[in-house]
């Protein structure tokens, strides 16, 4: 589901986001009627605009995050850097992208919400860790408590700062479902995080990766 106070981004997201197979947008809004049509259609991943004249996004993700089962969200905003961003991730979104995200990407994107993996706009990010350095633990600080988690751990925690799911994360590294459960479980407790997003933001705040403006990431040093 798309939620944008524009007729042209919802139709133009749905337009694309329908042109790829397995994908279907079963419903598009304006924030105000959001609340009521993720709890008729209950989509799996809703696309939130997080600046909008009615009701804004960070309202919706709040009625969303009360809902039984809510939907994976990811922001959507049109500005390199926007202020709402980390309220947003702080407050219960699997990530942020950029409006202007290419097509090929923003289906791969939609495609890593629905599998429970964390998307976050390459450029975006970084942008959002520069203009936002009090939010942020410093560099030096991020990196000794990136250095507290074993090998596996700082492996399974590259992963998920590149959007993997669980289930993909066991795939590329050859683990159970389960045992990467409790590894997620362990990084969240050593790097005193609540959610992959925090985890994923802190791994890139220390430098375990770079990211490129291709959405593809480098691990550093491994």
């Amino acid at each position: 589901m798309v939620v944008d106070d524009e007729a042209l981004v919802r139709s133009g997201f749905r337009m694309i986001l329908n042109a790829s197979a397995g994908i279907e947008v079963v419903a598009t809004a304006e924030g105000a009627q959001a609340a009521d049509v993720i709890r008729r259609e209950r989509p799996d991943v809703v696309l939130l605009d997080i600046r909008m004249p009615d009701v804004d996004g960070l309202t919706v993700l709040r009625q969303i995050q009360e809902m039984p089962e809510p939907p994976h969200v990811a922001m959507l905003t049109t500005f390199d850097t926007d202020e709402y961003i980390l309220t947003a991730l702080r407050s219960g979104a699997s990530g942020f992208l950029l409006k202007d995200t290419e097509p090929e990407q923003l289906t791969q994107l939609v495609r890593t919400l629905a599998a429970g993996g964390v998307v976050m706009s390459p450029k975006a990010s970084r942008a959002l860790l520069r203009s936002h350095p009090g939010a942020a633990a410093p560099r030096d600080a991020d990196a000794a408590r990136v250095r507290l988690l074993s090998d596996r751990e700082r492996d399974v925690l590259t992963l998920i700062a590149e959007g993997l799911s669980n289930a993909d994360i066991g795939t590329r590294i050859h683990l159970s479902q389960g045992t990467v459960k409790d590894h997620v479980s362990s990084i969240l407790t050593k790097l005193r995080v609540t959610s992959r997003v925090q985890a994923a933001l802190l791994a890139e705040r220390a430098g375990l990766l770079t990211r490129t403006d291709d959405g593809t990431s480098r691990d550093n040093g491994r």
